[in-house]
């Protein structure tokens, strides 16, 4: 009996971690617009000239505060800033 009982632990340890490998496998191919190469990463002076293009936008539009750095920090992304709220 108590060899039945060691052979189904060790069975059951054994399937766990045979479980556990399985379950840790990469994931299937990505679509492609996910694997596509990201662009260079900007020049410290590509990214002071953005800055700088950014907070002269940010003045424009009077924005202060917390609305202004939402806007930068959108605007830095490259994405269309919403308007302020």
């Amino acid at each position: 009996m108590k060899k039945l009982f060691g052979t189904m632990i060790a069975l059951g340890v054994s399937a766990s971690v045979l479980a556990g490998a399985a379950w840790a496998q990469a994931p299937a191919a990505a679509p492609a617009a996910e694997t596509a190469a990201p662009a260079a990463p900007m020049t410290k002076a590509e990214k002071a000239a953005k800055s700088k293009e950014c907070y002269a936008q940010a003045d424009a539009q009077h924005r202060h505060g917390k609305v202004r750095k939402r806007f930068h920090k959108s605007c830095m992304k490259g994405e269309t800033p919403a308007d302020p709220q």
